[in-house]
């Protein structure tokens, strides 16, 4: 097994080719500190360049063999068998020291993995494997340890390079300043490798030899790098030092004598040795400081005065012997460079009369030199010079070749060519150049250099053509310096200028070299990874721009070529004379007239000219002195030129000849003053003019309109002579360009096609330009040339056909630049076009986008490559438009700009995409790995750098497509493309055609350390947005790692990243949120990440571990031990912490799935105490977030001031906010046992219960958690800046569209600076205030959003306590005083807004969990009291608030309602409100009062929000309306109670205001009271919307009597009998279930028994009102089928809740008409008849029901189970069985059937309450004996029970029986004690606990009926005269016979049909029945009384209250009308 430490070593980790690119800023995100670490220990092998790695030495070995190492920087390592069996074979192979083999070993394998692990079973084949994959990685690493120095060395010279800070530490203890003891060894070690010898390994291989070779020469040249940059600024350039270093490159012939030349023959060998040479060359002119030799030279100084080799003569003799000792080409440059130094020291030596004595010697062999070379003897410098110019020398082609043709000076070559050059193209290389140039130019006058044109290439080739970086320093020297330095620098301008207008070019080319705008993407040289987009001007760029355009602005000479006959005769327009007195002119002309000459500018009569050339000639060449601008004379050439070309292709107008006006001003065309014109010469002028225009003009907005400016003030120009106005720009190169294009068509001229790029570069530019812009889209948009439209064909798209021929795509790459710059243009513009230009606007690039998609993106991967990097950047130029695009107008985004073109592009690649369209993207995405590797290997590094960029680019647009998915929509191509097998290579370029899986692919990019940083970065969020965007999909969509090739390595991979502290920042948080999503939205991928392994199934079936091949730990595994040190990354890095406790807090989200792997977790003590402390920790004061100035951040880009503070507060925000989520996880997922039953306490509630008992601590965290730091001022002011400047700025198109995560806190939170940035068309000073506003606005964002994440984990977290904290009486008081602030606060609140509106519904929803947590108590204290009272008054002022209503809530004019929230708040209020109020003296006058105002304003809010949502209820079914509905409902009910409302006039009067009790009966009319209308709701919800709660409604008013009355006079029984479900109850076919909906109760059974319940309530409320008795009868009428229905229940028929409900309800209704029965007077016939009916059924009901009773087993048998819950009771029930009903009671055995006969009771209670009312019971046993009503003694008077017949005396007497023997057993158990316990109701919800005391109450009353009843029924019959059918007899039968009565009609009675039958009787009958009734059964009667006596004692004190001995009074009745009868 191999080690591991116990902790991590970045000695190890990271490679010192990491340390090299982080040093150079190419890899981010690590802070000082971390780079110090990782330097500080290597510095002892840094200052080593000898042997960086040591030799192999004993003490090492013995350290390797005692089994632990300690590395430098500390840390212990554990040495294993296989790290001392690789390091010892190491350290033999390479010659190594021992340890630093073992660190190179354990760095291979953590940076590029694990050899082949097959043959680690044989030590000799593994040692040799091991050697072969290592050694590239050594020889990188031996490369990378001396380029580490590079960075360093070149660092200090600048405080601004990013390794400054490093290079002050470090470079002290490596180079000491002034110390040349390291130069010295740089120098040894270069001359050693030199003449080195191959290791004895390569003996006898080719191939290992020649890699061992050019590994040296490659160090060779890193040590030359290595010197050049220490002589640059470190080591002073004394003698010793330059003349060693001279003595060494002549000695070596400048590198190309080398011991081991034999094996660099090869390409790569020849281009090292190549490098070799052009360093020699710069570093030897480097150290010569020719610069600072030509500003002064002072040889009289001795050399400790002076750091400069020149005043070191015995230095100088040896240099100068050295330099003329060799006369080669190569050395021409420095030779050069001596002969410039010669000369210095002549001049030098002449100013002082003579040399010094030391020098003598020196000067000596110089002149000896020079008589040797010449017998002339002219001074050795000039004759040195002259040998340079010499056709075997020519050192300025030589100069030329180095800058055009070596990488050392051209990047494009150092990509292609995989040059081993550390650096290419660096400034101070140039620099260098420009110290030689300025010297030739000083030893040589320009004009008599041979071969000017040489010359100004390679002028031309130093200052312009490179990259703009390299060259605007030296461009800024020049123009600011050297040009006023004196005329020699200059000169090569003032020679140009003399030449111009004859000759232009040479002055337009120099003058374009100067502006510092780099090469154009028509140079050749221009194949470097920056294209033009890319560049951005700096004021160093736009000062060298400024001083070419004021050079051109103001010539003094004007050249003209003017014919001999022009000069003299009657046509002469000018004069020969010449002039005495100025000898200097010679012979001049003077012109006769004035001159208008080309440009518009004139030239005075008798101006002076000298002549150049020609005096006798034909042609005479005079140069006038005359001012003007060289800008008209380059309009003029454009417009002469479009002139005539158009002219001659018939494409513009005619030319004019030109005219003599009568003011005698001669004009003078182009022709006419000598311009050479031909088809070559024209159209190269015109393409150096337009080059110069677009290097001007670009990025440069402000000189580009002084430009412009110039080019259209003053006289228009010769060439335009018609009336029109002259072309302006735009007009002339739009002209060129279709000129162009027309004829390239036609011929492939690289000329035209040249042409046609500058002209698109140059309208690309032009666009910058506000006042020109529209010009350039006005032409687009009429011309099809460029982009063609749907009918016709553009000129581009030929032209473009005839480049795939050749496969140069220049043009191509133009347009898609103009592409660019056109939508760059129109998005910056947005805020100020008007409708009709934006219109335009969107057209043209509605018919660009479709023509780059059809004819370019479409096609370009099938084309022809000359260079197959332009493949790559026409697709990368392409997808940047496109995610510019979505940017910019994210389709997500309503009312967004440019909506077409977004919807056009998510079409093209997403909605509507095809194969042809997403085949480009995925197969770059997929094939762009293979070619990176190829193209690597190859060192082919542009086409790698190329490729980079391409899978940047199409990274981020998959990225920004997929995050365009909408929800529940099926997958996209794109994603089953990216989830699919895609073959690499449609092109026949491509060098391999393989078959990948996308996804294994981006995963492979991510773990990549060679791509970057920003690849695996991209990589990581496309699979976090793939992953996203297929979990939205329907339907199920497919598992990204069946996708991975390998998922244990990919996963092993990632969470590698995450536990690499040196790892990039960004990169290891996108893992980490790419990990959490995982285990969100992926089961199998979350297993794998969160227990590091799968998991197998055996064949027994049982899951075993499947272990991985890798020992890398496991993503939880890492978490919780970063959480060990969770204070460090609290501290130094709360991001990182934030990051990693989303990922637990996602976890534990998915708990159960991974239960196994998480228990060890959770029952860790110190792990929960962790998180708690991180909960508990203090954030310290929320920081300011109005910003006011910048400062810059550590990746260069400026930052506000308080970017880091907010970010910081708000990750530790987030950090607590995730820690106190995990907490309540736990408690929520592990807080329950089985059944439903609360578990012990778990850890996490033992860590985090401490805190809810501290009253102060939670105080703290609870008031810091329900703080808000929002300001809407911010908002509001930059609202207010925005409307005032910027009218049409809409915020929310700045909107940055990324998932959450992803975003970080700070500057660019929630609204992007940059796109604001780009749209805004204002000052520089307010753009700026602007950017503050909105950068405050994000950081203010930033805070908000954290803390409101706080919020909600804390009220999260407050509802997980409940189980455990509900109501104690501990924390109580706290609490509520907690909701009292937290209220005060709300209540108080000014702020508004919806951002507000969100913050208010947040902290409404943390006080409700408060009061949850709070609950109900039926003991407050004074203290609980006050509190709550504060808090009825706080939310009656939330309720009245101004700033954010309620109304607006409930009206849906907030994204965030809160009005749910206030409404359960107010529901509390309420209630408990009532409770108090139910107790004595608890409350205050004025506390009452206060709760009085709150019931008030609740009760105008509410039905206020009732009358709304009754109304919108009507239009649409709403979910969410369906809730509203539901609380104001239940909040309505509590605060009509009367026991709180004791007056509800006022708001029954609000009510018949605003109408409610109307709408909402029209409401329940229309409604679906079945819920079929939406069937797939229904099943989801099991209930339909609405109807519940419209009959809560009801049902609250039927118990308030004057509402009932209300309710009842809007036709409440007119809605219940005309409504959807009418007719079903009509036809008695309302069941308890229906087919739609199995498995649960019908909702329109549970309609129709709410609709018997309010009719019974309104019925009772109502009292004895006739008219309303008789509508109630009218009711009962109609629905009589449905109503007889119930009541027929018996026995034998099966029984179920709802169907019991439903008889209640019934029973309930009848007893309520019952009751309403007028005292005195006969009722209505209606009501008459449905009593009777339902006396003749409830009697035969009570029989059943007192069979029930009495036999509890047979009742258990009958229960059918409707819902699983009740099955699940009813089985759980019926495994105990009883053998009596006492037995029934004992709730440990059956508690459902107890409930069941509890409520059976009460049924049976309301009927013989009903039937007591109708016989007139009451009447009976107060009233007179004549007032009773006998026809109502319907009992049968006998002692008989017979099931199926009417109840008898008998039935009563046994019930009584029963009723009193659970009575008994009920009186002697504790009042308080619990019968059955609280369960889930099967039918209606909650159901609270059945105690001994309503059983009692519910037992006694039925008793007391019961025997009313039976003694009333009793005293009837026996006050009838005659028991015969006349006086109501019972029947026909004798009662000594069996046979059962007749059957009585009485079902169809109840719909007003008559009951009939026949009754007999006889007188023997009527008198034993009459001797029963007196005798015997009286005596029963009697005796049941008499026991019932005490009894009712008994439970009369356990119930309570004051109540009248209803015995009693019985038994005296019994006593005086029975037993005395």
């Amino acid at each position: 097994m191999l080690g591991e430490p116990s902790r991590r070593s970045n000695i190890i980790d990271v490679t010192y080719q990491e340390l090299h690119l982080i040093l150079t800023g190419e890899r981010e995100g690590l802070s000082k500190e971390q780079v110090t670490a990782i330097i500080e220990p290597r510095v002892a092998r840094l200052k080593n360049i000898t042997e960086p790695f040591g030799k192999p030495s004993d003490v090492s070995q013995k350290t390797l063999e005692s089994g632990s190492v300690t590395l430098a920087d500390g840390t212990k390592w554990p040495v294993d068998e296989i790290d001392k069996v690789a390091a010892i074979a190491l350290s033999d192979h390479f010659q190594i020291d021992q340890i630093h083999a073992l660190v190179l070993f354990r760095a291979f394998i953590y940076n590029e993995g694990l050899p082949n692990e097959a043959l680690v079973n044989e030590t000799g084949s593994f040692t040799e494997q091991l050697i072969k994959v290592i050694t590239p990685f050594y020889l990188s690493e031996r490369l990378s340890i001396l380029r580490v120095l590079i960075p360093l060395f070149r660092a200090n010279e600048s405080e601004l390079d990013h390794a400054y800070d490093y290079a002050a530490v470090f470079l002290p203890k490596i180079s000491p300043e002034g110390d040349r003891t390291f130069i010295k060894q740089v120098v040894s070690e270069y001359q050693r490798k030199t003449q080195a010898a191959l290791p004895n390994h390569t003996n006898g291989d080719p191939r290992a030899s020649s890699l061992w070779a050019k590994h040296c020469c490659m160090e060779q040249i890193i040590l030359l790098e290595i010197m050049f940059w220490t002589m640059w600024s470190r080591v002073v350039c004394d003698g010793p030092i330059v003349m060693r270093i001279f003595e060494t490159a002549y000695e070596t012939r400048l590198g190309s004598e080398q011991a081991n030349a034999s094996y660099l023959l090869d390409e790569e060998g020849q281009q090292l040795q190549h490098d070799t040479t052009a360093l020699w060359i710069l570093l030897t002119l480097e150290i010569l400081e020719l610069e600072r030799v030509g500003d002064s030279l002072d040889i009289t100084l001795s050399p400790n005065e002076t750091s400069i080799y020149v005043t070191y003569p015995e230095a100088l003799q040896r240099i100068h012997e050295l330099v003329m000792s060799q006369g080669d080409r190569q050395f021409g440059c420095t030779y050069l460079a001596w002969a410039f130094v010669l000369s210095r020291l002549q001049a030098a030596a002449n100013e002082l009369g003579g040399p010094p004595e030391n020098y003598r010697t020196f000067f000596q062999t110089v002149a000896q030199t020079a008589g040797l070379r010449d017998k002339a003897s002219l001074p050795l410098p000039q004759l040195m010079v002259q040998r340079c110019f010499d056709p075997d020398a020519n050192v300025i082609e030589l100069f030329h070749s180095l800058l055009t043709q070596s990488p050392l000076f051209v990047t494009g070559l150092h990509l292609r060519r995989g040059s081993a050059l550390t650096e290419s193209n660096a400034v101070a290389f140039r620099s260098v150049m420009k110290g030689l140039l300025m010297s030739l130019v000083d030893l040589m006058p320009v004009e008599m250099v041979p071969g000017f044109d040489t010359l100004v290439e390679a002028w031309i080739a130093l200052f312009g053509r490179a990259e703009p970086a390299s060259i605007e320093g030296i461009c800024q020297q020049f123009w600011e310096y050297d040009s006023s330095e004196g005329i020699t620098r200059r000169a090569i301008f003032d020679v140009a200028r003399t030449r111009f207008p004859i000759q232009p070019q040479h002055l337009l080319r120099l003058a374009r070299s100067m502006s510092a705008a780099g090469f154009l993407d028509t140079d050749p040289l221009s194949a470097s990874a920056l294209p033009p987009e890319g560049r951005l001007s700096n004021e160093l760029r736009k000062g060298c721009a400024l001083h070419v355009f004021r050079y051109l602005h103001h010539l003094n000479t004007y050249t003209q070529l003017i014919p001999a006959s022009l000069c003299s005769g009657p046509h002469a327009i000018v004069d020969r004379f010449s002039e005495r007195d100025n000898s200097s002119y010679g012979v001049s002309y003077t012109n006769l007239h004035p001159i208008k000459l080309p440009g518009g500018s004139i030239l005075p009569a008798r101006s002076v000219g000298r002549v150049v050339s020609g005096d006798t000639a034909e042609f005479v060449v005079v140069i006038w002195d005359h001012s003007h601008s060289g800008w008209k004379l380059i309009l003029e050439l454009l417009t002469d030129y479009a002139n005539r070309r158009c002219n001659h292709y018939g494409i513009g107008g005619s030319f004019s000849t030109r005219v003599h006006p009568s003011s005698q001003v001669t004009t003078m065309r182009l022709q006419e003053i000598g311009l050479e014109q031909n088809v070559t010469s024209d159209e190269l002028v015109v393409l150096d003019i337009l080059d110069l225009l677009r290097s001007i003009l670009a990025d440069n907005p402000p000189l580009a309109k002084l430009l412009l400016e110039s080019l259209e003030s003053g006289e228009s120009v010769v060439s335009h002579t018609n009336n029109d106005p002259p072309p302006d720009l735009v007009q002339l190169t739009t002209m060129i360009l279709e000129e162009a294009l027309s004829r390239s068509s036609n011929a492939r001229s690289q000329t035209r096609i040249q042409l046609i790029t500058s002209s698109l570069s140059v309208l690309a530019s032009l666009l910058s330009i506000r006042e020109y812009s529209l010009r350039v889209w006005l032409y687009l948009r009429s011309s099809s040339s460029l982009f063609s439209s749907d009918r016709a064909v553009g000129l581009v798209s030929s032209v473009l056909a005839s480049e795939r021929a050749v496969g140069h795509y220049t043009m191509t790459l133009s347009m898609l630049h103009l592409v660019q710059q056109l939508f760059n243009e129109a998005s910056s513009a947005i805020l100020v076009d008007d409708a009709k230009v934006v219109q335009l606007k969107e057209d043209v690039l509605l018919r660009a986008a479709r023509f780059v998609h059809a004819h370019v993106w479409v096609e370009h991967a099938g084309w022809k490559y000359a260079q197959l990097g332009d493949r790559f950047e026409i697709g990368r130029r392409v997808t940047t438009f496109y995610s510019t695009v979505l940017t910019h107008s994210h389709p997500t985004v309503k009312d967004r700009p440019f909506a077409p073109l977004s919807q056009a592009v998510v079409e093209a690649f997403l909605t509507k995409a095809s194969m042809s369209t997403i085949h480009p993207l995925v197969s770059s995405l997929t094939t762009a790995g293979t070619l990176f590797k190829t193209f690597h290997s190859s060192r082919r590094i542009g086409e790698v750098r190329r490729v980079m960029r391409l899978l940047e680019s199409h990274l981020s647009f998959t990225r920004l497509l997929l995050n365009c998915k909408e929800p529940s929509s099926p997958a996209h191509l794109l994603e089953q493309a990216l989830c699919g097998r895609i073959t690499g290579g449609a092109s026949s370029n491509d060098l391999s055609r393989v078959r990948s899986d996308p996804i294994d692919v981006l995963a492979s990019y991510v773990i990549s350390t060679k791509l970057g940083h920003i690849v695996p970065v991209e990589a990581m969020r496309v699979l976090h947005s793939l992953c996203t965007s297929l979990s939205l999909s329907e339907p199920s969509p497919p598992m990204l790692i069946g996708h991975l090739s390998n998922p244990e390595a990919a996963v092993n991979s990632l969470v590698r990243i995450v536990h690499n502290p040196y790892e990039d920042l960004d990169l290891r948080m996108s893992v980490w949120n790419f990990i959490s999503l995982a285990v969100d939205t992926e089961p199998a991928l979350a297993g794998l990440l969160v227990a590091g392994k799968f998991k197998a199934t055996s064949a027994k079936g049982k899951e075993k571990e499947e272990s991985t091949s890798s020992k890398t730990p496991s993503a939880i595994e890492i978490a919780s031990a970063t959480m060990e040190q969770w204070k460090d990354l609290w501290d130094a890095n709360p991001r990182v912490l934030a990051c990693i406790l989303r990922f637990l807090d996602i976890t534990w989200q998915h708990a159960f799935e991974h239960k196994a792997t998480l228990n060890a977790l959770r029952g860790d003590t110190q792990f929960w105490n962790r998180l708690v402390c991180c909960a508990k920790e203090e954030l310290g004061p929320i920081p300011d977030s109005i910003t006011q100035s910048y400062v810059v951040g550590d990746n260069g880009e400026p930052r506000s001031d308080l970017h880091e503070a907010v970010s910081v507060h708000a990750c530790r925000t987030m950090a607590k906010s995730h820690a106190l989520r995990i907490i309540a996880l736990d408690m929520e997922h592990f807080g329950k046992g089985p059944d439903g039953k609360r578990a012990e306490k778990s850890q996490s509630y033992l860590a985090i219960e401490p805190v809810f008992k501290a009253e102060e601590e939670l105080n703290d965290y609870i008031l810091e958690a329900a703080a808000t730091p929002y300001q809407p001022q911010i908002f509001d002011d930059l609202t207010e800046t925005a409307r005032s400047m910027v009218p049409s700025l809409v915020l929310n198109h700045l909107r940055i569209q990324t998932p959450d995560c992803e975003r970080e806190f700070g500057d660019n939170f929630t609204f992007s600076r940059e796109l604001l940035r780009s749209r805004l068309q204002l000052e520089e000073e307010d753009v700026q205030m602007m950017d503050i506003k909105l950068t405050s606005m994000n950081l203010n964002l930033s805070l908000t959003y954290a803390q409101s994440a706080l919020m909600s984990s804390w009220r999260y977290l407050l509802l997980q306590t409940v189980p455990f904290l509900r109501a104690a009486p501990s924390i109580r008081p706290h609490v509520l005083s907690l909701v009292a602030s937290i209220s005060e606060a709300i209540a108080s609140e000014k702020r508004s807004g919806e951002m507000m509106a969100t913050i208010y519904e947040e902290r409404l929803s943390l006080l409700l969990a408060l009061l949850e947590l709070a609950w109900f108590s039926s003991d407050d204290t004074e203290g609980e009291i006050q509190s709550f009272v504060l808090l009825v008054g706080n939310v009656r002022g939330i309720i009245l608030s101004d700033t954010q209503p309620p109304a607006k809530s409930f009206l849906g004019r907030l994204t965030a309602p809160f009005h749910r929230a206030l409404l359960q708040i107010m529901y509390f209020c309420a209630r408990h409100s009532r409770s108090l109020y139910r107790r004595r003296k608890v409350l205050s006058a004025e506390q009452r009062l206060d709760v009085g105002a709150f019931l008030d304003s609740s009760l105008n809010l509410v039905i206020d929000a009732l009358r709304l949502c009754f109304e919108s209820a009507l239009t649409r079914f709403d979910l969410d309306l369906d809730q509203d509905l539901e609380l104001l409902v239940a909040v309505f009910g509590q605060c009509t109670r009367l026991d709180v409302n004791l007056s509800p006039t006022t708001w029954l009067t609000k009510c018949q205001e605003a109408n409610v009790f109307g709408a909402s009966l029209r409401l329940f009319a229309r409604t679906d009271l079945v819920g079929l209308s939406d069937l797939p709701l229904l099943r989801t919800r099991r209930q339909p919307l609405y109807a519940s709660h419209i009959l809560t409604f009801h049902m609250a008013l039927a118990s308030i009597p004057s509402a009932a009355e209300r309710l009842a006079s809007e036709g409440v029984l007119l809605a219940y009998g005309e409504n959807t479900i009418s007719n079903a109850i009509r036809s008695g076919s309302i069941d308890v279930t229906i087919p739609e909906l199995p498995g649960d109760r019908s909702p329109a059974h549970k309609a129709y028994c709410s609709m018997l319940a309010v009719v019974s309530g309104v019925t009772s409320a109502l009292g004895r009102q006739t008219h309303f008795d008789n509508e109630v009868s009218g009711f009962v009428q109609l629905y009589g089928d449905q109503l007889s229905r119930a009541l027929s229940w018996s026995i034998g028929d099966p029984l179920t809740l709802p169907y019991l409900e439903e008889l209640e309800q019934v029973v309930n209704l009848f007893a309520a008409i019952a009751r309403n029965l007028p005292l005195m007077t006969r009722p209505s016939e209606s009501v008459t008849r449905i009593l009777g009916v339902f006396t003749t059924h409830a009697l035969t009901l009570l029989q059943h029901l007192n069979y029930a009773l009495t036999h509890p087993n047979h009742l258990a048998s009958l229960l059918e189970p409707v819902t699983t819950l009740e099955r699940e009771l009813i089985e759980k029930d019926r495994k105990s069985s009883f053998q009596s009903s006492s037995e029934i009671i004992d709730p440990m055995k059956r508690p459902f059937l107890t409930r069941l006969i509890h409520r059976l009771f009460k049924l049976t209670n309301g009927i013989m309450g009903g039937l007591a009312d109708i016989s007139g019971a009451e009447r009976v046993l107060i009233g007179e004996q004549q007032d009773w009503l006998l026809q109502e003694a319907l009992v049968i008077p006998h002692s008989k029970v017979v099931v199926g017949e009417p109840a008898s005396l008998g039935t009563l007497f046994e019930l009584g029986n029963c009723t009193l023997d659970i009575l008994r057993l009920l009186i002697d158990r504790p009042p308080g004690q619990t019968i059955t316990p609280a369960a889930a109701k099967a039918t209606t919800g909650y159901e609270k606990p059945l105690d001994v005391r309503e059983a009692v109450s519910a037992t006694k009353q039925t008793l007391e009926t019961v025997l009313v009843y039976a003694v009333t029924q009793m005293a009837m019959w026996l006050s009838k005269p005659e028991f015969d059918a006349k006086s109501g007899g019972f029947g026909s039968a004798d009662m000594d016979t069996e046979e059962p009565l007749p059957e009585q009609k009485g079902l169809e009675s109840l719909s007003g049909k008559e009951r009939r039958g026949q009754r007999r009787a006889t007188m023997s009958m009527a008198d034993r029945l009459r001797r029963g009734m007196t005798g015997e059964m009286a005596t029963d009667l009697q005796t049941l009384l008499e026991k019932t006596t005490p009894v009712m004692e008994k439970a009369q004190k356990l119930v309570g209250g004051e109540d009248i001995d209803i015995i009693a009074i019985l038994s005296q009745f019994l006593k005086e009308h029975i037993l005395a009868a």
